[in-house]
């Protein structure tokens, strides 16, 4: 995994892996967290801009990912 992504659709794709690999009981929560954690502080606007994410990578990653992202996005934030 690449910390720093300059196409949306790579980004969108490796994150939509690791939501996967979280929801098929691959990896845990916490080892998720670690990496959208890292993701984050590497890509920052790219990711999530103005509390959400921007629209091309949340049609290629669909409502259930982002909800999983967003809870960890938030708790990131606050």
């Amino acid at each position: 995994m690449r910390k720093v992504y300059k196409d949306p659709k790579e980004l969108a794709t490796c994150l939509k892996d690791l939501v996967d690999f979280y929801l098929d009981d691959v990896i845990t929560f916490d080892k998720l967290k670690e990496k959208i954690t890292i993701l984050f502080n590497a890509n920052g606007d790219r990711l999530y801009k103005d509390g959400n994410i921007p629209s091309k990578i949340s049609y290629i990653l669909g409502n259930s990912r982002v909800d999983v992202i967003n809870k960890i996005l938030s708790q990131q934030q606050s």
